[in-house]
């Protein structure tokens, strides 16, 4: 609890999902009559049990702010990851959260669980004793999986009391999925005799099986009956429709609220279970069956937002935050109707051009997060106004951080489900979007998913595209600038020469062209060693620069002679008695056994067609020989 208010964090996958968006639905509407507000922590894939898969954005679950929850609600079947859970779980127990969950079960947390294995058996109970099939085949999931493994010894538990033998040529093996099941169907279809019914232990295969049959022009259910389970929604969209057992959502919704209520009030774990519904329909030859209005509906809208041009939109703001030249910029992009209802907030970090956040590992630091776009305020967010925020010394990695905090509160006022997803780039997360609906619509929720892939690859391509600007002015740099004073070498000032040569408002004016050389560099480099010769060059070359305007340029081709051109009328001699003012200054205060010291040498001239700069800076050094030639002559006098 935070402020008064208590708060629900639910863990799940692909919330776009009709089954799994009205259970979402049922969930906060039986809470919020508490005045409790739910927090909906998703991802947009499921891991199907590969532990070992790297799926960035479960940082998401990474987000919960322990400290302030209530309670912690996870669909176990749903993100289909134990080693996920059992960290949410971990976690919770530290700051001693209560946990419920959801279709799977875990030591010291609440459960309510369908009863798969009850559901399974109405299915196959159906086919082989109500339509009297001897001749049955299953088509289960992947080999060695437990929730597989299940419904098989279902089945043949089944065919053992209507005393049918089994053998290991009547499962077939679609691993839950339609590219894995078709390959296993077209084997089964290549055999001399055909079952006269096929169970699949989900509905995706059942569909896939039935289509492959009627492909290879067999009847169904006139040439074979084929169930399947789970209550998927596609059931009720194909032809024929698919018989199946189907689980409550609605329901579990109801009991989950219920327990939640009690955990939050200091009652011991308890455990629950739902058989699920069987539904009997024409794929086993029985009479059709239509699901209740409100999931077609559903399901339409779901199946439409995915339809219209909506990417387009999306891929358009990807590439302007690509191809933008600041942070200001960036954010901009995001104000756009499919943006609506969203909190973005990002690590400072990832946006610094001057490294690159992505490939760098900084795991252990916690991330320092800001809200760089809010569409509620989005005049906040244009690229003349936006402003970083400042960091917050007392930050924290979650979603109610000091300097997040007020803004999350304020919109769990709303009544609905706060929804956020994590922002992840090349395998690194590096923040997150708080997606807040005022309304149920599931084309908003199937939005979320592409919205968040979209900021997050428009984001993380803008840092790597700034880094690598960064990269290219830094090798610009070091190509047209001499490594030792800074100043520009002979490839960089005759680029730069060439082009400001052109412009209207030089041409034609007066041009000087100072030529400066070290005095005594060999006796330096003789007595002193190189090294204390190039900071002789170097402290020639700093009092030069500080002395010309702004406007000149200055450059050394080698050796120990730097010259300068000044574009426009100015004393020359006075920035030569500048130079050697710097340079007293310097001998100084520097304590060094030597005496830096320079001659220079200075021609007039006009910027026109006929100037050369190769000549000017010759007649220049000739100039500057000839004083040196003075200075050597005072010295032996």
């Amino acid at each position: 609890m935070i402020d008064g208010k208590k708060l629900v964090a639910l863990c799940t996958s692909r919330i776009y999902e009709p089954q799994i968006h009205g259970y979402i639905e049922r969930l906060n509407e039986k809470l919020r009559e508490d005045g409790i507000a739910l927090l909906i922590f998703a991802i947009n894939s499921d891991i199907y049990w590969e532990e070992d898969r790297q799926a960035t954005e479960k940082y998401v679950f990474d987000l919960i702010p322990y400290d302030y929850i209530d309670c912690v609600v996870i669909m176990d079947e749903k993100i289909k990851s134990h080693k996920i859970a059992s960290k949410i779980v971990g976690r919770a127990r530290e700051c001693s959260v209560p946990v419920v969950i959801a279709d799977g079960r875990y030591d010291g947390a609440s459960s309510i669980n369908f009863d798969y294995e009850a559901g399974f058996e109405k299915v196959v109970r159906h086919i082989i004793e109500f339509h009297h099939v001897t001749r049955p085949h299953m088509m289960a999931g992947q080999p060695d999986n437990e929730f597989s493994n299940r419904r098989i010894e279902v089945f043949k538990k089944v065919l053992a009391e209507n005393n049918i033998d089994f053998d290991d040529s009547m499962i077939s093996y679609g691993y839950f999925w339609a590219d894995p099941c078709r390959i296993a169907t077209a084997e089964l279809l290549s055999r001399q005799e055909l079952p006269e019914a096929i169970i699949c232990a989900n509905d995706v295969m059942a569909i896939t099986v039935a289509e492959m049959f009627m492909d290879a022009g067999h009847r169904v259910p006139e040439d074979v009956l084929i169930a399947g389970f789970d209550g998927y929604s596609e059931v009720y969209f194909t032809e024929p429709k698919v018989t199946t057992a189907s689980c409550d959502i609605s329901y579990m919704a109801e009991v989950t609220a219920d327990i939640v209520r009690s955990s939050i009030a200091g009652a011991e774990p308890v455990h629950k279970r739902i058989i699920p519904i069987f539904t009997p329909n024409e794929s086993c030859g029985c009479p059709v069956h239509n699901e209740q209005p409100e999931l077609l509906r559903d399901w339409f809208h779901e199946s439409f937002a995915r339809l219209n041009d909506d990417n387009r939109v999306l891929q358009q703001i990807t590439s302007s935050m690509q191809s933008c030249s600041n942070a200001g910029e960036l954010v901009s992009y995001l104000d756009s109707y499919k943006t609506e209802n969203i909190l973005c907030v990002v690590d400072r970090k990832c946006i610094d051009s001057d490294s690159n956040y992505f490939t760098e590992d900084a795991s252990d630091e916690v991330k320092d997060f800001a809200i760089i776009y809010d569409s509620d305020y989005r005049d906040k967010y244009k690229p003349d106004s936006f402003r970083m925020p400042d960091t917050c010394e007392d930050y924290r990695e979650d979603i109610l951080s000091p300097q997040l905090r007020d803004r999350i509160l304020e919109l769990t006022d709303s009544g609905y489900p706060l929804i956020f997803n994590a922002l992840d780039f090349m395998n690194k997360p590096f923040g997150f979007i708080c997606f807040y609906f005022r309304s149920y619509y599931i084309s908003n929720y199937s939005n979320t998913m592409n919205v968040t892939n979209a900021i997050s690859i428009g984001i993380g391509g803008h840092a790597n595209i700034q880094y690598q600007r960064t990269l290219l002015n830094k090798m610009d740099e070091m190509y047209r600038h001499d490594s030792l004073t800074g100043l520009y070498n002979r490839i960089g000032f005759l680029n730069i020469f060439n082009d400001m040569r052109r412009m209207p408002e030089i041409r034609g004016r007066e041009v000087s062209v100072l030529m400066s050389d070290l005095d005594g560099l060999k006796y330096i480099n003789d007595n002193f060693g190189h090294a204390e010769g190039d900071n002789a060059i170097f402290r020639v070359a700093d009092a030069l620069h500080q002395a010309i305007p702004e406007t000149a340029l200055a450059a050394r081709f080698g050796g120990d002679e730097i010259f300068a051109i000044i574009f426009g009328e100015y004393d020359s001699d006075e920035i030569i008695r500048d130079i050697d003012r710097r340079l007293t200054e310097y001998n100084n205060t520097s304590g060094k056994p030597y005496t830096v010291s320079t001659s220079s040498g200075v021609i007039r001239t006009v910027l026109d067609d006929s100037f050369d700069i190769t000549q000017a800076v010759k007649d220049a050094d000739e100039r500057m020989y000839a004083v040196k030639r003075r200075k050597s002559y005072y010295h032996r006098s």
